[in-house]
């Protein structure tokens, strides 16, 4: 049997979301592929464009609103268009709908699409209707920016500085605790529920032209820092368990291993994470809100912790975080 054929009998769980999109990246023989958003060159400007596919039973929890479930569609693929640093100009839906659905729910989910992108200053330029067995949305986000000032995963170099915008591990708290049957604060819920894509904060820093890479960092930090590894030939990255910003309402529900376990690998927090060199950082202060939590070094992907006496220590950071189609179907689903 050759190599085709056996791959031909392995199940996508088997791979999971990342080693399927290299996969399919090999196969179209587009190195491009892999960015938050693909490309196209139209003279000095560059369009980039992305989609995002969300289910109701997987991405959307019971509690959500029809509005809350219309904003998070929406942010999810203006995240994407910030993490480029770029100029959203619209946003396209295909919306499959069960038939059951109450039209005062598609009213909402509606409208919390337009606001959504009126946050964005951007608006809905259009997408398609059609029946579904599950509440299903794909969002495509359009953006534009000059080839100049684009973001890019690749261009990290050792030594420069490892920023995120904005505090992690909110999304990732409010949805344990749903989970447990428990409410979060009100200011936590919004992260997970109404999370806020960066747009003006990726714009800025494409604006600086001193950002050496930048993405995305809605599947969790720890996952995103070895895609921006892999995205950069092997780099790797010395982070500070002090520095990571959090926001302090964690600190009522949590204690502060959970904190830290939350921040790293929980997703849904729509932050930007970016190096710049050292020497460049004083040029984002006062600008946005960011953080360092850390370097890029040669290789390896680690991060100090203090312990409450003091001391400082290392340990590798765990390659964890949210990933689609790592779960094996029921046996009983399955047709071969």
């Amino acid at each position: 049997m050759d190599s085709m054929d056996s791959s031909g009998a392995m199940q996508v769980f088997e791979l999971g979301e990342r080693a399927i999109v290299e996969r399919i990246r090999e196969i179209l023989g587009n190195s491009e592929i892999g960015d938050d958003c693909g490309l196209i060159r139209i003279g000095n400007e560059i369009l980039v464009v992305t989609s995002d596919m969300l289910h109701r039973k997987t991405d959307f929890p019971p509690q959500m609103s029809g509005y809350q479930i219309g904003w998070m569609s929406a942010a999810a693929s203006l995240s994407d268009i910030a993490a480029m640093g770029a100029t959203p100009v619209g946003i396209l839906f295909a919306i499959g709908l069960p038939v059951e659905t109450e039209v005062g729910f598609l009213d909402e989910m509606i409208r919390g699409i337009s606001a959504c992108a009126d946050q964005a200053s951007t608006k809905v330029i259009g997408g398609d209707v059609d029946s579904h067995d599950e509440l299903t949305i794909v969002g495509t986000a359009l953006g534009c920016v000059n080839q100049e000032k684009i973001l890019y995963r690749k261009g990290a170099r050792e030594n420069d500085f490892l920023c995120v915008t904005g505090s992690l591990g909110g999304a990732g708290a409010a949805l344990s605790l749903l989970k447990d049957g428990r409410r979060s604060p009100v200011e936590i819920s919004r992260k997970l529920f109404e999370p806020v894509p960066r747009v003006r904060e990726g714009r800025i820093l494409a604006e600086s032209r001193v950002v050496s890479s930048a993405m995305d960092i809605s599947d969790g930090l720890a996952a995103s820092l070895y895609e921006l590894s892999r995205a950069n030939e092997g780099i790797g990255f010395r982070i500070y368990a002090e520095k990571i910003p959090t926001d302090p309402e964690l600190s009522q529900i949590l204690n502060p291993e959970e904190i830290l376990e939350t921040s790293l690998y929980e997703g849904g927090d729509l932050e930007l994470l970016f190096t710049i060199p050292r020497e460049e950082i004083k040029t984002l202060h006062g600008e946005i809100e960011f953080t360092v939590i850390g370097e890029v070094t040669k290789r390896g992907i680690i991060i100090v912790k203090t312990t409450p006496d003091g001391r400082r220590y290392v340990e590798p950071l765990s390659e964890r975080g949210y990933e689609h189609l790592k779960e094996r179907p029921p046996r009983k689903n399955y047709q071969g």
